[in-house]
């Protein structure tokens, strides 16, 4: 019997680790703009250590074990029919191919921000973004990080500490940061923030200007929507969380009113036989938090169960964000619980026991060695 070909559109954090899990059983073909994993994790460490984020979360497809049965697509998505059981992809050189599929898995992300964009982008591309944001922010004496999520949260932490002569300001519009987070969470933060020298600025709200889209590290005044002063800094790092999800490429009936796609609790889009969806660009719930949860587990097994017939599982998201905040640490990194208990990794077991053994063996199944990526010099 032939074997099913599942196509997954988007190679991202979510599209990895689904293609890992459905490649032993199917025929896989990933579509991906970047080629390797760019990881939408850890913008902190990625702004101020961008070596030390390559070496974990910018990693070629290549040395995935698991995606060598994957046979991967470097290129932009550009169509789907639904009803002939294909997408588009456009490849670099310019090309036009159809891919045809028995399932079609949606995982294409959201645009976040400079360092999360939809293009087509070489090896090299990726090395110059994250070594150009970073030798800006170096270069600069004062940084205003314009957002209370966990994003700006991060940023703001990690540029403190990288460059403690820099001054750096945290500006948000609640109360506190973290308004997703457990209140134990958002009071660890805030005192982590202030300890390595953050000045934490609340009920700050932007005045976005119409059509601004929050892609570049500016320099301009930032105007604020309550009438406080104007503030004026070196680089504004923007992380107010204003996504984009990126389905221009597929039919706008599976969409919901703000672009993002459609889906059952068992992550089925409706009304499209063996068309699933995962990942930030589903509409799960108001957080789509089958990004942050592991729902490529599920998603495999309820692939497996469209062709099988067999009963399907459903998608239950948590009540608010747990996980990482701030990233590694001087002294380790501190993952949250849902409940706003922080588990601590010490600094020693980051590179001997949770990135070698958790993350690369145990999650990914194995990751080769490879060449490191050398972003930052001297």
């Amino acid at each position: 019997m032939d074997r099913k070909r599942v196509v997954i559109a988007g190679l991202g954090d979510t599209g990895v680790l689904t293609a890992i899990r459905l490649a032993r059983r199917f025929d896989v073909v990933g579509v991906s703009v970047n080629p390797g994993l760019v990881s939408g994790q850890e913008l902190g460490t990625r702004l101020a250590r961008p070596d030390d984020w390559a070496r974990n979360y910018w990693i070629g497809f290549d040395r995935f074990r698991e995606l060598d049965r994957v046979r991967t697509v470097h290129g932009a998505l550009t169509g789907a029919d639904l009803s002939a059981r294909t997408v588009s992809v456009r490849d670099a050189d310019g090309a036009t191919r159809v891919e045809p599929y028995d399932a079609l898995v949606i995982s294409t992300g959201v645009t976040n921000g400079f360092w999360r964009q939809p293009v087509l982008q070489s090896a090299r591309d990726v090395d110059t973004g994250l070594r150009t944001a970073h030798e800006r922010l170096g270069s600069a004496r004062s940084v205003a990080v314009i957002g209370g999520g966990a994003a700006a949260a991060s940023s703001a932490a990690n540029i403190a500490v990288r460059w403690p002569d820099t001054r750096v300001g945290l500006y948000y519009p609640g109360e506190h940061p973290l308004p997703q987070h457990h209140r134990r969470t958002r009071k660890r933060v805030e005192s982590r923030l202030a300890a390595v020298g953050v000045t934490l600025h609340p009920g700050h709200r932007a005045a976005v200007p119409e059509g601004f889209d929050c892609a570049a590290i500016t320099s301009e005044p930032v105007q604020w929507t309550g009438g406080q002063a104007p503030v004026q800094a070196d680089a504004v790092l923007w992380a107010i969380g204003r996504v984009r999800p990126n389905t221009a490429w597929l039919p706008a009936d599976i969409l919901d009113e703000r672009g993002f796609v459609r889906v059952t609790p068992e992550l089925r889009v409706p009304g499209h036989d063996g068309v699933f969806a995962v990942g930030d660009v589903a509409a799960t719930d108001p957080l789509r938090s089958s990004a942050r949860n592991r729902a490529d587990g599920l998603l495999a097994r309820n692939v497996a169960a469209h062709f099988t017939g067999g009963r399907m599982r459903s998608y239950r998201p948590p009540a608010g964000r747990w996980g990482s905040v701030l990233g590694v640490q001087p002294d380790g990194l501190e993952v949250f619980a849902p409940n706003g208990f922080a588990f601590r990794f010490p600094s020693w077991s980051i590179e001997r026991v949770l990135q070698p053994w958790i993350v690369r063996r145990g999650i990914y199944r194995g990751v080769r060695a490879g060449d490191q990526n050398i972003v930052t010099k001297g």
